[in-house]
């Protein structure tokens, strides 16, 4: 169900979250800034219109999920750890390039990081919408029926959509020209490999066929690693 208060989350994630840089800065020829606020609002519109046409359902159990009862308590502590790291990486992008805290980095790495970047958001968008049990919160979805997915990124590591945002946190330092950004992707990235341990372990215990599922997909994030 579409509440006032989901809207305005939505708001502030997709559209006010990405200028925050700008905003911040009040720099308006920072073309980095506009590039990825660009990238991060078409995204979301893109992947969310394939999503909602493809698994419809999963649209209504998305927007539940700062209210689902059932969401292993562990997650309930990481989720707005990881949501306080995306907020921190924007906020101090734009307070770097507004003071000059941080030297710019060359055009070719610069361009290399927009490749993760785009890299990052098409794997997690995959993964989205390839897996109709892609919640926003880690339970056990009796309700909807879960079961193994396999198919599409689920083919290569077994948390594809985590895989896509690691790749991201770890380029848009580099891309927004910012190393004090470093921390707080650092932080995610810790905070999402632990999340990912964790999900793995507890579906494992709890989904019918996820350890028969794991034992031909090797990897959690990273193939031949880990």
């Amino acid at each position: 169900m579409i509440t006032p208060l989901l809207v305005i989350q939505v708001l502030f994630f997709i559209v006010v979250m990405p200028f925050l840089p700008l905003l911040i800065s009040w720099r308006w020829d920072w073309w980095e800034a506009w590039v990825y606020a660009l990238i991060v609002i078409l995204g979301f519109v893109i992947s969310r219109l394939l999503m909602a046409h493809r698994h419809p359902d999963l649209v209504a159990e998305r927007a539940q999920t700062l209210h689902q009862e059932d969401a292993e308590p562990w997650d309930k502590r990481i989720s707005p750890l990881l949501g306080a790291s995306g907020v921190l990486l924007v906020l101090i992008a734009g307070l770097d390039m507004r003071f000059g805290w941080s030297p710019a980095f060359s055009l070719p790495l610069k361009l290399f990081s927009l490749l993760l970047i785009l890299a990052g958001n098409v794997i997690s968008s995959y993964a989205l919408v390839e897996n109709r049990f892609f919640s926003g919160s880690v339970r056990l979805q009796q309700d909807r029926g879960q079961h193994v997915v396999s198919s599409g990124p689920y083919r290569w590591v077994r948390h594809p959509g985590y895989a896509g945002a690691l790749l991201y946190y770890l380029a848009v330092p580099f891309f927004l020209d910012s190393s004090w950004t470093m921390i707080p992707a650092v932080c995610y990235i810790f905070l999402m490999v632990i999340r990912t341990r964790l999900e793995d372990k507890f579906l494992s215990e709890k989904l019918e066929g996820y350890s028969e599922y794991a034992k031909y997909v090797r990897y959690r994030l990273l193939p031949g690693i880990w």
